[in-house]
C-alpha cells in the first residue's frame, strides 16, 4: 500500500461528472529511493539510541506525528542538506496500512526500515551500510 494523498474536492467534483459517482478520495505518492549517508545515519541513529527512536514515532490520539516528532525529523532531514518545510518518518507498518497526507501538505514522508530486518552485531560491526541497503529497498526509505 503506498503514501496516500487527499484528492481535492475540485478533483474528486470533475470524477464524479465524468461518471465515477464513487471517487477514491487518495491519490498515490511515488515511491522512490534516493542515496544518502547522512540519512542513512538517520536509519543508524533510529535504530540505535531508543529516545531518538521513541521521538521519531511519538503519534497523537488520531495515530497522527506529534509535533515533538515533526520537529525532529524535519531537523534530522534538514541537517543532511535539506531545507524541507516539514518531514515526517513512518514505520513500514504505518506504510503498508496507507499512510495518509492531508491535502495541501507540505509533508515529506521517509519510511524508517524495520529493525528486525537486522542482525545487531556483538562486536558493534557498523550499521551503515546495512541501513543504506535497507533505505534503496524500502519504499521511500529514509
Amino acid at each position: 500500500m503506498p503514501i496516500l494523498m487527499e484528492k481535492s474536492k475540485q478533483l474528486v467534483a470533475e470524477e464524479k461528472k465524468a461518471g465515477n459517482p464513487n471517487p477514491y478520495p487518495y491519490l498515490p505518492v511515488p515511491d522512490f529511493t534516493y542515496s544518502s549517508d547522512c540519512l542513512a545515519q538517520m536509519i543508524v541513529d533510529a535504530w540505535t539510541d531508543p529516545n531518538y527512536y521513541q521521538t521519531l514515532m511519538q503519534r497523537n490520539a488520531q495515530h497522527l506525528p506529534t509535533d515533538a516528532a515533526v520537529e525532529l525529523a524535519t531537523e534530522s532531514a534538514n541537517s543532511c542538506g535539506f531545507n524541507l518545510k516539514r518531514a515526517v518518518v513512518i514505520s513500514e507498518k504505518e506504510y503498508y496500512a496507507g499512510y495518509k497526507i492531508p491535502l495541501d501538505s507540505p509533508e515529506v514522508v521517509f519510511v524508517l526500515p524495520n529493525l528486525n530486518r537486522v542482525r545487531m552485531h556483538p562486536t558493534g560491526h557498523p550499521l551503515l551500510e546495512t541501513a543504506k541497503l535497507l533505505m534503496a529497498t524500502t519504499p521511500n526509505g529514509i
